[in-house]
């Protein structure tokens, strides 16, 4: 089957995770990361290595716990 290219932003780092095969961390205009996404996390999440190129606060390791469901 012949494969395509589909650019998807987020940052929901473990939707990325889920979804996407390559990925690419831009921030500022420039790309800091990019590659297939086990290669880029080397072993860490995904937002470990986002939070650590970007310069950000820490992980807080939440995930997408905090989301809740609709009941209406």
């Amino acid at each position: 089957a012949a494969g395509g290219t589909v650019i998807f932003s987020s940052h929901v780092m473990e939707l990325v995770e889920r979804l996407c095969d390559h990925v690419a961390v831009i921030a500022a205009g420039r790309v800091l990361a990019s590659g297939p996404i086990e290669s880029v996390r080397d072993g860490r999440s995904l937002e470990e290595v986002f939070v650590g190129l970007v310069g950000g606060g820490r992980s807080t390791g939440e995930g997408l716990s905090w989301l809740g469901t609709s009941s209406g």
